[in-house]
């Protein structure tokens, strides 16, 4: 009945049956079909005994002669969901009785302990299994090797799972095939040692192991996240050459990669090559290709994916309706985005809120507020919630637009109607726009709004802070922003020192500028030289001036993070600079060289005054 198909009757017959006619063999069956229902999943789902449970400790309690493989099957069944305890119960009970476990019994185990990534649980069942730990003495196979060298690599410690190849070799019968180098391969690329990878490929050459689509695969994508994608396109050929051809992940790999660098001349002859006959093709590839277009402004090229794309049989997703909207939108094609919106409510894709925010950012450039409130009336009506990018996009276009009460009445509902949080990209906005109409008051509130909610201002808020503090030359307000930003390792961008360094200067506070280039703090004192605690900094880069000859040290990302053993060539007016032991860091995105550079000229203009 079971072969049948008939298992809900089997079960109702095998109830009926009397206690004396249930022996073991058809227990054993019973097990079997219960597992294959499914059953079992079901009733640990609800943290209920199961039926096939029942049986099983049936048959034990009775000692019947039970099998491996029902336990194995109950085993499996149990590692889906992930019933650790019950495993380690089932296991001790087939200790009890005698049942020796086999290599599958090993396998299940040490499968889910993996995927769990209980590797070091794992480690131990290996060891025992193999140790021949209270008379049981498996030989682990290739498949356990495997599974436990992924299990490794997934958790960061692939020189471990290199190691236990090596004591595969060591075990007669049981050498490492083409999945035991694919997982080892990919392990070494995941981390970034794609030097180690290639060097495990050569050593798969050189023992005649056989190479598969997933070795090709895996050492694109190694040699590809590491961008070195000539490199990555001459492994391709060579393997070409050598009868190995790529598959549709093969070609997503590359073409997605080549598309990151906009490098779309090589994206689309890979996309032609992958539409000769006989390569296999999948909708991710072209998706992936349509997004690398769209972003590129390609948008006829980006059109005639998605005619190949239909023409193999696949249906365009809402990812890819979503970045050809946004293309459109780009290149000003108001038609073509009114023809893909047609087009997904005719496929029945449902726009989602990347869609509705498109359509507000395209709509508010334009200054068509009237066109975008009903979009945005329609996107509520849908029951699609906005998000933070929805109102930022609403008040990035009143800003453009010039009219900030508009754009605050929108940010003060977000945190009263809505209760999404603003973020940093919103508050920019607004404290630029205030600015620019000299309401520093109101933005200075905004920056108090910040830090009450837990936003971070970044280099741009603090930038369009200045131009508004320099309007009205509110000298120490930008002194205790300047502090800010170096308490907080915020680094300054050229514009940042632009701003400043055509305001400070003419208010006399040229000093204050350098400590800021620096990344000292400019509202507290000069450090003073204290006996034994002092560290000088190594001159890199004299600048002439007024003041003589200052130097500075090397940032973090040029040169070691502590600073080392240097002098400081100082003249005149120039006072030493003392560094105790824990000074504040340079900026590093900019550099000493840049901002000191910056200031070279100023200094220069003020020495010929002089």
């Amino acid at each position: 009945m079971g072969r049948a198909g008939m298992e809900e009757e089997a079960l109702i017959v095998f109830n009926e049956l009397d206690s004396a006619l249930k022996t073991t063999r058809i227990r054993n069956v019973v097990i079997g079909l219960l597992l294959k229902m499914g059953r079992v999943d079901d009733a640990l789902r609800n943290r209920k005994v199961g039926l096939a449970w029942d049986v099983l400790h049936d048959v034990m309690k009775k000692g019947g002669a039970l099998e491996a493989a029902p336990c194995n099957a109950l085993l499996s069944a149990l590692g889906r969901g992930n019933e650790f305890e019950r495993m380690r119960e089932l296991m001790a009970k087939m200790e009890e009785m005698g049942i020796k476990p086999d290599v599958i019994t090993f396998g299940i185990l040490l499968n889910r302990l993996c995927k769990s990534r209980r590797i070091d649980a794992a480690m131990e069942v290996f060891e025992k299994m193999s140790g021949g730990v209270k008379g049981v003495s498996v030989e682990p196979d290739v498949v356990i090797y495997s599974t436990l060298i992924d299990g490794l690599c997934k958790v960061g410690r692939q020189e471990e799972g290199l190691r236990l190849m090596e004591k595969m070799r060591s075990q007669s019968g049981c050498a490492p095939n083409t999945v035991t180098y694919n997982i080892l391969i990919d392990g070494f690329n995941k981390v970034g040692d794609i030097e180690k990878g290639r060097e495990l490929f050569d050593k798969m050459k050189e023992e005649g192991i056989p190479m598969n689509v997933s070795t090709l695969n895996t050492m694109l994508d190694g040699l590809s996240r590491r961008g070195r994608l000539n490199t990555a396109l001459e492994f391709f050929n060579e393997m070409e050459r050598k009868g190995l051809k790529g598959n549709f992940v093969t070609y997503t790999i590359l073409i997605t990669s080549f598309c990151n660098v906009t490098n779309i001349h090589k994206a689309m002859e890979l996309f032609d090559q992958m539409l000769s006959p006989g390569c296999p093709t999948d909708a991710k590839v072209y998706r992936r290709l349509i997004s690398g277009l769209s972003q590129a402004g390609r948008m006829e090229d980006a059109s005639f994916v998605v005619s190949k794309l239909k023409e193999a049989g696949f249906s365009i997703d809402i990812v890819s309706y979503n970045v050809m909207i946004h293309g459109f939108s780009s290149k000003n094609k108001p038609d073509k985005i009114h023809e893909m919106i047609e087009e997904m409510e005719a496929s029945g894709v449902k726009p989602d809120s990347v869609t509705y925010n498109a359509l507000l950012a395209y709509l508010g450039k334009h200054g068509d507020f009237e066109s975008a409130y009903k979009v945005f009336d329609r996107m509520l009506n849908e029951g699609v919630v906005p998000t933070v990018v929805t109102f930022g996009t609403l008040i990035h276009a009143h800003c453009l637009d010039g009219d900030i009460e508009k754009a605050m009445r929108i940010f003060r509902d977000m945190g009263s109607k809505s209760k999404i949080p603003p973020d940093t990209v919103i508050y920019n906005d607004l404290i630029n726009s205030l600015c620019k109409k000299n309401d520093v008051e109101q933005a200075l509130s905004l920056m108090e709004d910040m830090k009450d909610k837990g936003v971070r201002p970044n280099t741009q808020t603090f930038n369009a802070l200045f131009k508004g503090l320099r309007e009205n030359n509110l000298l120490k307000k930008a002194f205790q922003f300047m502090d800010q930003m170096v308490e907080e390792d915020c680094n300054p961008d050229y514009i940042t020192m632009d701003i400043l360094t055509e305001w400070l200067p003419g208010v006399g506070e040229t000093e204050r500028l350098r400590k800021f280039a620096q990344g000292y703090p400019v509202l507290e004192p000069q450090p003073q030289q204290k006996d034994g605690i002092v560290t000088l900094f190594k001159p890199i880069y004299p600048i002439k001036g007024s003041w003589g000859t200052v130097a500075t040290s090397t940032s973090s990302k040029q040169g070691n993070e502590n600073y080392g053993e240097a002098g400081l060539v100082t003249k005149e007016k120039t006072d030493p600079i003392a560094v105790f032991s824990r000074p504040p860091p340079p900026p590093p995105v900019f550099g000493p060289l840049l901002a000191l550079s910056l200031l070279e000229a100023l200094w220069s203009r003020n020495s010929d005054d002089d």
